[in-house]
């Protein structure tokens, strides 16, 4: 064994994992090499059984099982058409108007975000359901990509959302409030992305031109109505089902998980959708993508593990509280740390290594856990949009066609103000907390 001081532990824990993502290793193996190098230097064999432990308690929590259901119900509803559904009424009722089609792709980004909470199923949904109509009729390439990357993207943050689901036993605070603490700030984003793009559109109509009239279906107001509820009515039941029996105390949320599976399940029969390939694509992807984050959080409740017993936690504490100006200072060098992280490391690792290592900081700094934990979750939401490391770029410009004329460029200069809309979020959650904590103060305990 070698004696390290703590300081030196965490220069190297650090800085070796950096080292290994950078060499192209898989984040998990990273990690998990790392605590297991670590442990075995400077604990010897006494390590394995703290490595046992930290893998086996993530794995075996019950709060996380919400994750697999959650993660079913997702990709149930991606495969029940009821995105194609939705899309076509907001259409006939947005699609008269600038930028109304790009309205209505935020418009169904919200509600795939509140049905779904996995961001390859809106992503991939909102790219083939919303992306060529808008290219079809003229919208800029750059509005349109921006539009689905940024709609996409509210599904990792609006209830009920896996990150959550992960962030709760990491930080210690109620899965229930985190959902509730986040609905208010991620329709906050759906609204700054519908105002910008309002704006964009009234000076300069080329980027998001009105369907011309005679482009327009002439349906009676009632018709549209009946449409608009009837497209609507299954996925305000699926959010009713979970998020109010969370709200309302009646079910945990692994409970309310399961609810909204069978539910999800019940709407793609009811949609004639449901069938052995459909039921084998659910299970298969939603084992894989089960299993990776898995893997990733073990692997990284390993790594966290031996850097906490080490005393590293310490380390951080003293270099997060020396920072100048306060608490405020220290704030915002952590956001500026997630931010950075965000941008080569997958949010899986991300909250499984920070969260961690920074909420024992919170209540020193005097924030409340909550708030916190929700500005953490706002900030991520730009790791999706900031290369290298970008998912929804990346899954657009998979389930993009050739024939569209998209390029990556044009992906990526469509998202650069929707990030910049997210800063702007972050600000207004910080000047008005109460954006984050009216809605847990009101659930029933």
């Amino acid at each position: 064994m070698i004696e390290l001081s703590p300081v030196v532990i965490t220069i190297v824990m650090f800085s070796g994992l950096l080292v290994a993502i950078l060499l192209g290793f898989p984040l998990a193996f990273s990690l998990a090499g790392m605590a297991c190098l670590t442990g075995l230097l400077t604990w010897g064999p006494e390590s394995i059984a703290l490595l046992y432990t930290q893998f086996y308690g993530l794995i075996s929590n019950y709060i996380i099982l919400a994750a697999p259901l959650f993660i079913g119900m997702g990709l149930m509803i991606e495969r029940s058409g009821v995105a194609t559904k939705v899309f076509d009424t907001l259409y006939l009722w947005l699609g008269g108007s600038r930028g109304g089609l790009a309205v209505a792709t935020i418009l169904l980004g919200t509600a795939l975000a509140a049905c779904v909470g996995v961001i390859a199923a809106s992503v991939t949904a909102l790219a083939l359901v919303a992306l060529p109509t808008m290219l079809d009729h003229k919208y800029k390439k750059e509005l349109a990509c921006g539009a689905v990357c940024a709609g996409g993207t509210l599904g990792i943050l609006i209830p009920p959302s896996v990150m959550l689901v992960f962030y709760g036993p990491m930080a210690n605070i109620s899965v229930g409030q985190l959902f509730m603490g986040a609905i208010v700030p991620g329709l906050m984003l759906a609204a700054l992305y519908i105002i910008y793009i309002l704006i964009w559109s009234f000076l300069k109509p080329e980027v998001a031109p009105s369907m011309p009239a005679e482009q327009r279906k002439e349906i009676p107001f009632s018709k549209k109505l009946i449409t608009l509820f009837t497209s609507f009515f299954p996925m305000v039941l699926l959010i009713a089902s979970v998020l109010g029996s969370i709200f309302l105390g009646i079910a945990t949320p692994t409970e309310a998980a399961a609810v909204g599976f069978f539910v999800s399940t019940l709407m793609a029969a009811a949609y004639r959708q449901l069938n052995w390939r459909v039921i084998k694509e659910v299970a298969g992807d939603g084992i894989i993508i089960t299993a990776m984050a898995f893997w990733i959080g073990g692997s990284a409740s390993m790594f966290t593990g031996i850097f906490l017993a080490s005393g590293c936690g310490d380390v951080v504490a003293d270099f997060v509280l020396a920072t100048p100006f306060g608490h405020w200072g220290a704030f915002v060098m952590i956001m500026f740390i997630i931010f950075m992280l965000g941008m080569f490391i997958d949010w899986l690792g991300i909250i499984f290594i920070m969260i961690p290592i920074i909420t024992p900081i919170v209540p020193i700094l005097g924030f409340d856990k909550l708030w916190f934990a929700i500005m953490v979750c706002v900030n991520l939401q730009m790791s999706f949009m900031t290369p290298p490391f970008a998912y929804a770029i990346f899954y657009l410009q998979g389930a993009k066609k050739p024939e569209w004329g998209v390029e990556i460029s044009h992906i990526i200069r469509g998202v650069i103000p929707f990030v910049g809309l997210i800063v702007v979020g972050l600000l207004l959650c910080i000047v008005f907390p109460q954006i984050i904590l009216w809605l847990p103060n009101l659930m029933i305990k």
